[in-house]
């Protein structure tokens, strides 16, 4: 076959293959040129998980009239205009190919006015054919994009389209990970004309955080540890959790660069080590980081989803990040432990490190593409830039202090007093510890803790303390409960179904719903007590309704005895575990049933 050029029409939707994987992709790609427009408010109407319609309505600075048919060109960009542009990237598009991608695999219109127009103007454009057609419209200073029908002329693309749940499900999730890094920007999710998501514009610290409460849930943000780690140029901020919000599963990891959301290796990889000795192997830390950068030491330009980038010094950006999120939990712990109270974890550590100057050497970016504040040394991003610093809502702060002359002189004043008093009025008292803190000595053999307490001496084993923690959390009238991803289906005999009857009001009390279907002898699993998430509750199930049981106590009992303990292999594990127990128990002391106090009298002469 001979060598020729592919027509444009062949070529864009070749391109769309790489920029439009599916409807999410369209909602990603339009959201991010309305932030580069400036807008502050953005609509997303979404129909039938955006196979039919995908609506984006934003107040930005539009498009003039002579460039709208231009806007749907392939590589035809206001972002960057020489090569020089790409080292200094801050807007999130600059590739030029998300419209023209979008409008060769659907029927694509682009209504947009500015505001020098008096009137809106209007470009539809259809599929492979690529012919634009111009008319006057009605529109607010803004734009609106509307894509009908993705993937209407490349069925091959439509029938790999997974059900309207599912593709919303992904358009939701874009729009919350643009929302955390966007917290001034006010977003409206609608699905099928319902209002979903509302996410009103934050801009105090208070507001952030209902914000991150709304899209992470509460449970992160009261454990969450605000960090805010700066050295140089480069600023890591944002929380990170990983005691009760850590996950089997990654599924709360949000990671940003210069407010652009990727997933890099290098950035993972520093979070997971510094987090490894506080979890277990099968837990991953819930975190949501954002970290600036000089935007001349990353590249953007490595993926046509610019999900992925290259930096220029990978191991300093890796020792960076672990440094900032082992100091924040190495402080957290040192604070929180022998200190710990019912409040604790409510507390959020912030972790700071003086800032220094620095001097950049890089020319002014272009307007369009935002501007960069590395050019400007101490000058913080103003509410209209493209990313800014996260404040964080610090309730304990670690810094240092230098003393002062006065001090240090008033210190010798005070020290010389003390050598000259007479020595033999002072009264020596033994030392003795006042407070009644179990301090953890040692980690035994992966099984026990070794305790002290005054002079006294305990062995406190895990598997004990692993059974008081699912006893404590059960007993919490207020427990935690965790639908099920996928429901369980039991199909009860006549015996099973004898039991059931007489244990569901036990099951129900301890935090498990079932549906029931009583005529086909079956019940249906849907949400179970947050604590036994990970147990196998297929067998924990069919064996208490194998079990003759008339009592709750008796239930409960059972219950206990079915649970599957985890094995604890470092010291860390242990410690939060400790934890764990004592913040379920609040005013209760749950150890004391469960030490086993050492006797070292008769090795001692």
């Amino acid at each position: 076959m001979a060598i020729h050029i592919l027509p444009p029409q062949l070529a864009n939707q070749i391109a769309a293959g790489e920029v439009v994987e599916r409807p999410a992709s369209v909602v990603k790609e339009l959201v991010e040129n309305s932030l580069d427009a400036g807008a502050d408010r953005i609509q997303i109407d979404i129909e039938r998980g955006g196979a039919t319609l995908i609506r984006i309505r934003d107040n930005g600075c539009g498009i003039v009239k002579e460039e709208l048919a231009l806007a749907l060109a392939r590589h035809a960009t206001s972002k960057i205009t020489c090569l020089e542009d790409l080292e200094s990237i801050l807007s999130l598009g600059f590739r030029g190919e998300a419209l023209a991608s979008i409008s060769s695999v659907s029927r694509l219109t682009l209504t947009s006015r500015t505001a020098e127009q008096k009137e809106a103007w209007q470009v539809y454009v259809q599929g492979r054919e690529q012919q634009s057609t111009i008319v006057p419209a009605s529109h607010p200073v803004g734009t609106t994009v509307e894509v009908a029908n993705l993937f209407f002329n490349t069925p091959a693309r439509r029938k790999f389209l997974r059900s309207d749940k599912t593709e919303f499900a992904h358009i939701d999730e874009v729009i919350r990970r643009i929302a955390l890094a966007k917290s001034q920007i006010a977003f409206t999710l609608t699905h099928n004309g319902k209002i979903i998501r509302q996410y009103k514009s934050a801009v105090e610290k208070s507001q952030i955080l209902k914000r991150v409460s709304a899209i992470c849930g509460e449970d992160f943000v009261q454990q969450a540890l605000a960090i805010n780690w700066k050295h140089d140029d480069l600023h890591l901020s944002g929380w990170i959790a990983i005691s009760d919000c850590s996950r089997s599963q990654n599924e709360l990891n949000y990671c940003y660069i210069n407010g652009r959301m990727v997933k890099d290796k290098v950035v993972t990889h520093a979070i997971r080590q510094a987090c490894a000795e506080h979890l277990n192997t099968e837990q991953s830390p819930a975190f949501v980081l954002f970290l600036d950068l000089n935007p001349n030491d990353v590249d953007v330009n490595v993926h046509p989803t610019k999900h992925e980038v290259r930096f220029q010094q990978a191991r300093l950006i890796h020792d960076f990040i672990y440094q900032g999120v082992s100091n924040a939990l190495l402080s957290a712990q040192q604070l929180n432990f022998h200190s710990y109270d019912n409040h604790a974890s409510s507390c959020h550590i912030q972790i700071e490190e003086p800032a220094a100057d620095y001097q950049a050497t890089v020319k002014p970016n272009r307007q369009a593409a935002g501007e960069n504040i590395f050019t400007h040394p101490g000058k913080t991003c103003p509410k209209t830039s493209y990313f800014t610093p996260h404040p964080l809502p610090p309730v304990a702060q670690i810094e240092t202090h230098t003393p002062s002359k006065t001090e240090q002189r008033l210190y010798g004043e005070l020290l010389q007093t003390e050598k000259t008093k007479n020595i033999s009025n002072v009264v020596v008292e033994p030392i003795t510890s006042q407070t009644n803190v179990l301090r953890v000595l040692s980690f035994v053999e992966n099984k026990a803790l070794l305790l002290q307490q005054h002079q006294d001496f305990y062995l406190l084993p895990l598997d004990r303390l692993q059974k008081q923690r699912v006893e404590l959390a059960l007993s919490d009238p207020h427990h935690s409960k965790q639908p099920l991803l996928i429901p369980v289906v039991f199909r009860l005999d006549n015996q099973q179904q004898a039991q059931w009857q007489q244990q569901k009001t036990f099951f129900a009390e301890y935090g498990f719903e079932f549906v029931e279907n009583l005529t086909q002898h079956r019940i249906t699993l849907n949400c179970v007590p947050q604590c036994l998430r990970q147990q196998n509750l297929q067998k924990i199930v069919v064996s208490l309704l194998h079990l003759n049981i008339e009592k709750n106590t008796d239930f409960f009992t059972a219950l206990l005895n079915l649970i599957e303990l985890n094995d604890i292999t470092s010291l860390a594990s242990a410690v939060n575990l400790l934890q764990e127990v004592e913040l379920l128990a609040k005013t209760q002391n749950p150890l004391t049933s469960l030490l086993i106090k050492l006797d070292f009298s008769s090795y001692l002469p």
